[in-house]
């Protein structure tokens, strides 16, 4: 090989190696900037909504469709509210993303969950209970197809999305709205009856008391198995340990919080929106205060944590522990919602 073959040979190794060092900067920029704005949109993203006037909210979607606030109106807007928040919020539904920021996050899906449940058992209540007259009439067709909707898996990212169920949801819930204050629809209608009431404050009871139980086990503690307390001739298919050591996994300690709060943001609007369609129930029984005050409980566990992590310190220790200061909010609340159920029940 001459000189003059060399020469293109190595002019021709260098433009290789100049055009693949070129590439990889290339590359390296553009992973450090989108790792930059994953990070950005990922502060972004993580702020939890603000809460909203259920009463506003009623009125400006009722008159929008040139309808009228009836009852029941209130509960449903709110429910169509609470559903369309985890769709059109900063950032989406997150629970199901598999990219960064969102596949990067924990704990907006958790809060986003929270919420979900609470949609779901509202939904549930609407099609079985609130707008039936009695337990053999009809359901009705709209709520009977919004109710499966909610309760399609949330992590689902494809054929089909999560969003896309939940929208539909949202979109059924909304015919039985605009219905509900159409007199020629008279099939379609929402009883503020205090049975009804009672039994979705019994679901509301059974969350909270799990929730509180599951935000009080952050420190550990040992517990006496009291499942067949109260009945006798109870029994169970298993038997288990009457002394058990009960402990939420570290990993999973700002999970439930973070669940905690999602939860209790969306009972602070199902709460005011039942106060309002369901006043009359509860000014015969004298809970309106009771109601007000189960809202306030639940309304302080929305305020700003300003530690950048989940403290978790012992119960009498130094260190703050906030998943006691939740699980005191939350099992006062849910004191208050088997006080009013109590009331309810009363002649």
């Amino acid at each position: 090989m001459d000189s003059k073959d060399r020469v293109e040979m190595l002019k021709a190794d260098a433009s290789y190696w100049w055009t693949n060092s070129m590439v990889l900067k290339i590359f390296a920029a553009a992973l450090l900037l989108y790792l930059l704005l994953a990070t950005v949109l990922a502060f972004l993203w993580s702020g939890e909504p603000p809460t909203f006037n259920v009463l506003q909210n009623a009125v400006e979607r009722s008159e929008a469709e040139n309808r009228i606030v009836v009852p029941g109106s209130v509960t449903t807007a709110t429910l169509v509210a609470l559903a369309e928040t985890l769709l059109d919020k900063p950032g989406g539904f997150l629970s199901n993303d598999i990219t960064l920021p969102g596949a990067g996050l924990d704990n907006m899906p958790n809060w986003e969950f929270g919420v979900l449940v609470q949609v779901r058992d509202l939904a549930r209540s609407m099609r079985q209970g609130f707008s039936r007259s009695q337990s053999q009439s009809t359901e009705d067709v709209d709520l009977a197809l919004a109710e499966p909707r909610f309760n399609f898996d949330n992590d689902s990212w494809i054929f089909p999305r999560s969003e896309d169920e939940y929208r539909e949801g949202v979109n059924y819930t909304l015919e039985y709205l605009w219905r509900l204050s159409d007199p020629s629809q008279a099939g379609s209608q929402f009883f503020t009856r205090a049975d009804n009431l009672v039994n979705w404050l019994a679901t509301v009871e059974s969350r909270l008391g799990s929730l509180s139980q599951r935000l009080s086990a952050s420190v550990g503690q040992r517990r006496l198995n009291t499942d067949l307390a109260g009945d006798a001739e109870a029994s169970q298919s298993t038997l288990s340990e009457e002394d058990q050591m009960v402990k939420t996994p570290w990993n999973e300690i700002d999970d439930v919080l973070y669940e905690a709060r999602g939860t209790s943001w969306a009972l602070v609007h199902c709460l005011q929106a039942i106060e309002i369609d369901f006043a009359d129930v509860l000014q015969k029984k004298n809970a309106l205060v009771s109601m007000r005050q189960i809202v306030r409980e639940l309304e302080a566990t929305q305020q700003t944590i300003w530690s950048p992590i989940v403290l978790n310190g012992s119960g009498f220790g130094l260190f703050a522990n906030h998943s006691l200061v939740m699980a005191s909010y939350i099992s006062r609340a849910n004191a208050g919602i088997i006080d009013l159920r109590e009331l309810l029940t009363k002649g």
